[in-house]
């Protein structure tokens, strides 16, 4: 949620933004007047409020013949000051649920436009030229089946479409990463957690996953509780309604957990393999930080990122992500796409975004001010993706050799046990 005083104080800061992400500026009006109907009901309340306590001490002063009548006078001023309390609660409500609407303020350096204006950033490795290899590439699945380490047809007995099992192989290829991904974020500082997938409706909302994205997330209507789609939900959540000490430096999380996807408006998207699929592991990296932080803290998650990908040998692009394809939460987000050779086309592998104070306004985090003595204020959050089931794909089939089999990147090995994967006979 953004702060209403921005809004006050720089209105067309905050227009320039919704129309950058191709959403309806008129909204920051309307959060405006309603704003002001809120303020101006408090200011009623407490100014008819100020009266009524006024009128309690005249009353109390007062001859006995004259207290009938200003008893009477001090109910009907009761009367009013239950109204006026309702009104501004209204209002309070009202203000919320609209500025729970309006996404987070761009900031400057984002690229206008929708899903396919992103700019790119920096592209590194070079793409195979399997024809001069002379064959053509295998899909992953293709890969994954013959290897014994992707099994799809049980995975839709046992779960339905978009499930899988990862097996043998696949399998170790997976903790591998996984086991890279996290001893990676821990030296870099990073704390490790486990987190549960299962979280509370207004921690689902605070992280932002409950507003234009909310069909894409499971819900446990019995238990009126959420399966994440990622840690940064959980992280989020963890110091929720907390004051934190931020005096030297940044609080840093790396979170494993297994995520929940419904995939909602993908119908005929990605249906073969592993790309988009329901469920997946992913290792994700959380920050929070002073907002005068926040930036370099953002750089510093895609190093990270790039740091991993440049470790299992994959060509990959980093985007700077259009205003339009951010979601509420971020300000800003920078996505490394992994170069899939039977697409011939790159495609997303990690999403680092910087929030700002979006999520910690909602979920009360804060910070003691520097700067104010005795005051608190809204801390900034960061997330990025240290790795997920998702690589992959785009390991698999960068590696593959004509034969079949894939060599696995030197930094996997040790957990893999072995060089190469090869063909089941």
């Amino acid at each position: 949620m953004i702060d209403v005083r921005v809004l006050r104080d720089d209105p067309d800061l905050v227009r320039a933004s919704q129309r950058a992400r191709g959403e309806d500026p008129s909204l920051v009006d309307e959060v405006l007047a309603a704003d002001e109907r809120r303020r101006s009901a408090i200011q009623e309340f407490e100014q008819v409020r100020a009266e009524q306590k006024a009128h309690g001490k005249r009353v109390a002063a007062a001859p006995k013949d004259d207290k009938p009548a200003l008893i009477a006078h001090g109910r009907t001023l009761s009367e009013r000051v239950k109204g006026l309390e309702t009104r501004a609660a209204e209002g309070e409500t009202e203000l919320t649920a609209l500025l729970r609407r309006v996404p987070n303020v761009v900031l400057p350096d984002v690229p206008p436009g929708g899903e396919d204006d992103y700019v790119v950033r920096d592209t590194v490795g070079t793409p195979r030229d399997f024809a001069a290899e002379g064959f053509a590439p295998r899909d992953h699945l293709e890969l994954g089946e013959s290897l014994g380490a992707i099994d799809m047809g049980r995975g839709a007995k046992v779960g339905g479409s978009r499930f899988y099992f990862l097996t043998g192989p696949g399998a170790r290829l997976e903790l591998a990463l996984l086991n890279l991904a996290m001893r990676t974020a821990i030296d870099a500082g990073f704390s490790p957690m486990v987190v549960p997938t299962l979280v509370k409706p207004e921690i689902m909302a605070g992280a932002g996953f409950l507003d234009a994205h909310a069909g894409e997330v499971y819900r446990l209507e019995a238990d009126d509780l959420y399966l994440t789609g990622t840690s940064e939900v959980a992280l989020a959540g963890y110091h929720a309604d907390e004051v934190l000490d931020l005096t030297d430096g940044p609080v840093r999380y790396a979170g494993w957990s297994t995520c929940f996807r419904r995939e909602a408006g993908s119908y005929g998207k990605d249906t073969r393999g592993i790309i988009r699929v329901h469920q997946f592991q992913k290792i994700e990296m959380f920050v929070y930080a002073p907002v005068e932080q926040a930036a370099a803290e953002h750089q510093r998650l895609l190093d990270l990122e790039r740091s991993l990908l440049a470790a299992v040998e994959v060509p990959y692009r980093v985007i700077d992500v259009a205003a339009g394809d951010l979601g509420g939460p971020a300000a800003r987000k920078f996505d490394c796409e992994g170069w899939v050779p039977s697409q011939g086309r790159y495609r997303e592998l990690t999403s680092t975004s910087n929030c700002t104070t979006y999520q910690a306004r909602r979920l009360g985090v804060r910070e003691r001010d520097p700067e104010r003595e005795g005051q608190n204020r809204h801390v900034a959050t960061l997330n990025g993706t240290a790795a997920t089931t998702r690589w992959l794909v785009a390991i698999l089939e960068n590696h593959q050799q004509a034969d079949g089999s894939v060599v696995v990147p030197e930094a996997l090995r040790a957990d893999v046990g072995t060089d190469v994967l090869r063909p089941r006979s």
